[in-house]
């Protein structure tokens, strides 16, 4: 193998701007994903089919439809449509609603596993519904599903690489597109290839101690 340290040290500062988007795709849409997965958590326990139904049908298309049909229809339709986003927010926007249709149903579980005797005793105590969920129940079942959160943070870190197929120029994007100028391949991909590995190595660290603080 032909390696040439004096490619990866042209490569560096290519690599360093599509590590910052690529962490800003992934926190973004973390947030995005975790948030918007506990609202349709708790919008198909609203005892109404006139809400459970629309909630429920819109997930399931969306957990079943692949993420890179999504973020084309996103980037390429919508503007046909009036709503014209940059690649970047619709990349974020694609990947955070992708994957709150799979936080969703990690939030649903650890709901339903808090104890029946939970509920019954905020009845007891006569507490609003809302204080029931903000101090009882939500305190209760995000620290039981923070290892399932933690690993679609992963899942979302290896998907970024999608980004490149709507222009943005994640590690993948910047990488392919200095080997089209340089003729160099070996030197980035295999620098994004250690990077993933590092990224997805600290993440699990940083999952695992919070897991250790979080759940009894």
């Amino acid at each position: 193998m032909n390696w040439d340290w004096s490619a990866v040290a042209d490569f560096m500062p290519h690599f360093w701007d599509g590590l910052l988007v690529t962490l800003r795709v992934l926190v973004i849409g973390s947030l995005i994903s975790f948030v918007l997965g506990l609202v349709w958590a708790l919008l198909v326990r609203v005892p109404s089919r006139w809400v459970t139904w629309p909630v429920g049908a819109v997930t399931e298309f969306v957990r079943n439809t692949p993420l890179l049909v999504q973020l084309f229809f996103l980037f390429y339709v919508l503007p046909e449509w009036g709503l014209t986003l940059s690649a970047l927010t619709t990349g974020v926007i694609g990947i955070g609603l992708h994957y709150s249709t799979y936080t969703m149903q990690v939030y649903r579980a650890g709901i339903e596993a808090v104890p029946a005797g939970q509920w019954e005793a905020a009845t007891a105590l006569n507490l609003p519904l809302r204080r029931t969920w903000t101090a009882v129940i939500l305190p209760q079942a995000i620290r039981r599903v923070v290892p399932a959160l933690g690993n679609y943070v992963i899942s979302m870190l290896k998907d970024t690489p999608m980004l490149m197929a709507i222009t943005v120029l994640e590690m993948l994007g910047e990488a392919r597109l200095f080997s089209q100028e340089s003729f160099r391949f070996t030197e980035p991909l295999t620098v994004i290839g250690v990077a993933f590995i590092a990224l997805s190595y600290l993440a699990s660290l940083l999952l695992r101690a919070l897991e250790r603080r979080l759940v009894p």
